[in-house]
């Protein structure tokens, strides 16, 4: 009863409190209600008194506005929605997996934001004309995390290890066309190839690992994979399974120990729940939604806090058609589930208009891309006549036969992506309008990959590939990468497309090799062994205590090591 006769007395469960003030990170609703309250109901005996309530409340909105310090400003700490598999540079399939790898261990080279190759655990490199050997000097005085030092020795273990038939990797075939790798001294390599390869550079830009802790062991079962040491900016610290993985900086970094003290991979399965923890100030960096870009971080607080990048993304997203399966293997109904999805309806409701209609495996910005290759219009009709030309008919209630058996299948996708989730909803709607019939299925990451994916264990997916600065796209299309754990799951085959990505590999030069693979992108197109959905934008978003981000092609994570801590969060920051 007391309790009840205080809330009469202010008028507090009366009183309309301004909307503005519950955006202010840190304001208590009840403390504001109180004192708006007090001031109301004139609850102060005396007019003087209350210049002393105008400034408590000021003084209550300016503390509670005060930026919020992270726990740990030295540590970045990222969100993920998918946990890695395995810590082994050849052995990472999925972008988990790559992005702690690609923080703990070197190549030999790498791209610059130019998006040309430099040297990396190589101070420098050359390739000859004709594309046929490669020699690579190694930098002197560079360490493995456990102190040992790193020599010529490691880079021919690599390889040995790489093109070894037990190791399983999709990333064999750029080492397939290597005749020799020799040690010319501790601190050279020359690498010969039996016929020219041009992206011979680019495949050493594959992750080294030690001889001397991994020499003899099965790559695929050592536990090394959960406790791996590299040469790289980070060192590996912990793995909690289903929680995070964490890596420290390296002191002894030949390019110097970076500022940032610890990076931090959160596992958050899903992006609205990496949302509320960027809002608390829980992580500093993750990959906003269409949604949480454009409408959910333009407040005063999101811009006081953090900057917001966009970027066309080195990716596609869409939907693989398992040509096992009977149903898939005719171009003709590939060709009408294309026409029958519409890919508008997906950029514009579920990407904002943050991304373009895909027309093949390359991206519009690569020099191979080729810009004949037209987008397969939005047309149920043709849709319709293709599939009665492959054989599919109505029933009587509209759902499509053939020889007695409905068209229906199921739609994978993975958990925490809403996105993809959102446009598989709108295929499915599509699709049920000309009379298949669709199940959507949202599973764990790792889940999908290892149980569905590796295994050929599905009907069709709605996935994404990060698309290489290469257009060397051998290990996603050649019929002979359909092994379990490769990367042509689908199982696709055509003999011209085999020929054309060889002939990409042994012509060294661009020109040549722009017409070859342009040849690729049409014939894929035709085939539609994918319906290409959509090229997104990349929304990354990052505290504003990091600084030194440099916006490239490549994306912003290319020079995290390099980043730096400010604490004056006003500093200007480059945001295309």
């Amino acid at each position: 009863m007391k309790k009840m006769k205080v809330r009469e007395r202010i008028g507090y469960d009366r009183i309309i409190i301004p909307a503005f003030l519950f955006r202010i990170p840190g304001v208590d609703r009840t403390v504001i209600g109180v004192a708006i309250a007090l001031w109301r109901k004139k609850t102060f005996p005396s007019i003087f008194e209350r210049p002393a309530l105008c400034f408590f409340i000021l003084a209550l909105l300016w503390g509670c506005t005060q930026p919020k310090e992270p726990k740990n400003p030295s540590a970045l700490t990222e969100a993920s929605i998918g946990e890695p598999k395995r810590l082994i540079p050849m052995l990472a399939s999925d972008s988990a997996s790559q992005d702690i790898t690609g923080l703990v261990f070197n190549g030999l080279v790498k791209y610059d934001k130019n998006i040309r190759l430099t040297g990396d655990l190589a101070e420098s490199f050359e390739m000859t004309p004709d594309c046929r050997s490669a020699t690579f000097h190694l930098r002197k005085g560079v360490k493995w995390h456990d102190g040992r030092e790193f020599t010529a020795d490691d880079v021919l273990f690599t390889y040995q290890k790489i093109i070894d038939p037990q190791t399983v990797t999709p990333y064999s075939s750029g080492f397939e066309r290597v005749e020799k790798v020799e040690k010319l001294d501790p601190q050279t390599v020359r690498v010969t190839y039996r016929e020219p390869f041009a992206p011979g550079l680019e495949s050493w830009g594959m992750g080294m690992i030690p001889k001397h802790l991994l020499d003899g062991k099965d790559l695929n079962t050592d536990p090394f994979s959960r406790n791996p040491v590299g040469t790289g900016p980070f060192r590996f610290s912990e793995w909690v399974t289903g929680q995070k993985v964490v890596v420290k900086a390296n002191p002894d970094y030949f390019e110097g120990k970076p500022e940032i003290e610890e990076y931090i991979y959160r596992l958050i399965p899903d992006t609205a729940t990496q949302f509320l923890e960027l809002k608390a100030l829980n992580i500093d960096m993750m990959s906003l939604s269409p949604v949480q870009y454009q409408k959910q971080t333009e407040d005063r607080f999101f811009q006081s806090e953090f900057t917001k990048f966009k970027y066309p993304a080195l990716s596609y997203t869409y939907v693989g058609y398992n040509q096992r399966d009977p149903k898939f293997s005719d171009k003709r109904v590939r060709r009408a589930l294309t026409h029958a999805i519409n890919k508008s309806a997906i950029i514009q409701g579920v990407l904002l208009g943050l991304g373009k209609p895909a027309t093949g495996p390359y991206l519009p910005e690569s020099w191979a891309f080729n810009p004949n290759v037209k987008d397969l219009e939005y047309n149920p009709e043709e849709a319709k006549a293709l599939l009665a030309e492959a054989g599919w008919s109505p029933d009587k209630d509209g759902l499509l036969k053939k020889e007695g058996v409905p068209f229906a299948f199921t739609l994978l996708t993975n958990q925490g992506n809403a996105e993809r989730a959102k446009a598989a909803e709108i295929i499915q709607r599509d699709l049920r309008q000309i009379g298949i019939r669709v199940e959507i299925r949202v599973l764990e990451w790792q889940t999908l990959l290892h149980q569905f994916i590796d295994k050929k264990q599905f009907e069709a997916v709605i996935m994404g590939w990060g698309v290489g600065l290469d257009p060397d796209i051998y290990t996603i299309w050649h019929s002979t990468k359909i092994k379990e754990g490769e990367f042509n799951f689908i199982s696709y085959r055509n003999p011209q497309v085999d020929d054309l990505l060889i002939k990409g590999r042994e012509t060294c030069n661009q020109e040549e090799r722009k017409k070859i693979y342009q040849q690729v992108h049409r014939l894929i197109a035709d085939d539609q062994p994918y319906t290409f959905l959509y090229y997104p934008m990349a929304l990354p978003i990052v505290h504003k205590r990091f600084k030194g981000i440099e916006p490239s092609p490549i994306g912003i994570t290319y020079n995290l090591p390099r980043w730096k801590i400010s604490k004056n969060r006003s500093e200007p920051q480059p945001t295309p």
